[in-house]
């Protein structure tokens, strides 16, 4: 079996390596044309890969993930388009340093079952932007979906121009193949959103990658916040496709001293704080106990679906389930990342408390991706960024829609967002084209070498101190 996968793998990258070939004789402008023809396929077929991602996965809302396919396309090439990726991107004139850009060559791209066509999509417009041919490998359970993103995309960029086989899918979901894929010494780069084993399997394939785990994301809401329009941005924020993307509010952090406000300010805007009893129900279908991770049953699933599985009952229109569990680790299975509208509420007597169980939070499955702060004490901002290891720190922000980037602010829109070295990551950027190329740099000779006018038997007299060669150096200079 695993001969035959090898041979279907060498087959997928020398069709790959051959599209890399071609690409690389592309210009900025043909570049820029498959790359237009790409994002508008993609957004004009926007609504129909939202439904069918929602009817194969049962997961999310699919009225939202048309805004995450628009987020994938249009968004991502609003902000992609005008960027230079092809040959002399820079030059500086007093250095005489030009930088040129040249495509890394075959990526692939794993796809998670949260967010199929949405990724699919953003990946493919990233890497055909950096002329690179690109073969996704999707979740099994969002194979048809990505099947049809996939099947647009190439076809609009084959119209344009595009090398074939610059888009490329893998038929087969399995692991095995998948994990063949990403050791295949063709692969320039793996480019892996999933959870911890997949993007660990990434890392340990002896191909370079940039791989995005999970983010357990802690948020403050300190006394100096505007209470409702906090609860309300976290209230958008995580029943947003039902919880699904990464960097939505996993836990709440308050002080004593506004615990009962925010508590009541949440449960005005129709969220249900479970008892002891309600919450060891939904821990046991929630969370697999072997593992302490989610059960793919309650991922991206509603309340009302959430509440039947655990036999509980809670009121009609209720938007999340609140718990208090009480403490922070393995053995309070909902302090951790739970992608569904499930939230934990924790209160602090003073600043340091709150502070400890926000970065406990972060830890405990979710280190160096994101946090976020309610607050309008800009000291208070700025410490509790410093503090926190968050590769984004979201200001009075929702945080699904704002470390996606570009709809509350500045940041790269991306659906891989980078977890820095604390999540074993080589960045904490937010991915986009830019992060697909690699840079030469072309360095021309200085007039005035430092070798040449510069007195190098200096160095082997002990007498002279760092100061005295420094001040001769720059004399000469």
């Amino acid at each position: 079996m695993s001969e035959n996968l090898l041979e279907i793998a060498d087959e997928i990258l020398e069709k790959a390596q051959l599209a890399a070939a071609e690409f690389h004789q592309l210009s900025q402008e043909q570049t820029d044309c498959i790359v237009e023809a790409v994002f508008k396929a993609g957004f004009n077929n926007r609504v129909k890969l939202a439904k069918m991602a929602h009817e194969e996965t049962g997961m999310g809302v699919w009225e939202h993930k048309v805004i995450k396919n628009v987020l994938g396309t249009q968004l991502v090439y609003e902000s992609i388009k005008n960027e230079k990726t092809v040959g002399v991107i820079s030059y500086n004139s007093l250095t005489g340093i030009a930088e040129i850009a040249q495509p890394l060559g075959p990526i692939l791209a794993v796809i998670p079952v949260t967010n199929p066509t949405s990724t699919v999509m953003f990946k493919i417009l990233i890497c055909l932007k950096s002329r690179n041919p690109i073969i996704v490998s999707s979740h099994r359970g969002a194979a048809k979906s990505c099947a049809e993103a996939v099947r647009i995309c190439y076809e609009a960029a084959l119209g344009a121009g595009a090398p074939e086989d610059c888009i490329q899918m893998i038929s087969s979901g399995s692991r095995e193949f998948t994990q063949i894929m990403m050791a295949h010494p063709k692969i320039a780069l793996i480019l892996a959103t999933g959870g911890t084993g997949l993007v660990k399997a990434a890392y340990s394939s002896g191909n370079p990658a940039i791989g995005v785990g999970p983010g357990n994301v802690p948020v403050f809401i300190d006394d100096s916040a505007d209470i409702p329009f906090a609860v309300s941005n976290i209230i958008s924020s995580k029943t947003f496709d039902n919880g699904t993307i990464c960097a939505s509010e996993q836990a709440i952090v308050v002080f004593d001293s506004i615990k009962l406000q925010v508590k009541a300010e949440f449960e005005r805007q129709n969220c249900y704080f479970l008892n002891a009893e309600e919450i060891a129900k939904v821990e046991k279908i929630a969370i697999v106990t072997e593992t302490g991770s989610m059960s793919a049953q309650v991922v991206g699933q509603s309340v009302s679906t959430i509440a039947k599985l655990a036999d509980i009952e809670v009121p009609e229109g209720t938007k999340i389930l609140m718990v208090m569990p009480g403490g922070i680790g393995k053995e309070f299975p909902l302090s951790g990342e739970v992608l569904a509208p499930i939230l934990a509420f924790y209160s602090a007597k003073d600043y340091h408390s709150a502070i400890n169980y926000c970065i406990d939070l972060n830890y405990l499955g979710g280190i160096g991706h994101s946090a976020c702060i309610y607050s309008n004490n800009e000291k208070r901002i700025m410490d509790y960024a410093e503090l926190l290891n968050a590769g984004r720190v979201l200001v009075n922000t929702p945080t699904s829609q704002g470390a996606v980037g570009h709809l509350f602010n500045a940041l790269p829109p991306s659906l891989t967002l980078g977890c820095g070295t604390g999540g074993k990551n080589i960045t904490t950027e937010n991915i986009t084209a830019r992060n697909l190329l690699n840079i030469q740099r072309v360095c021309r000779r200085k007039p005035n070498e430092m070798w040449f006018n510069f007195d190098q038997s200096k160095y082997f007299d002990e007498s002279q101190t760092a100061d005295d060669i420094t001040k001769e150096y720059y004399k000469n200079h």
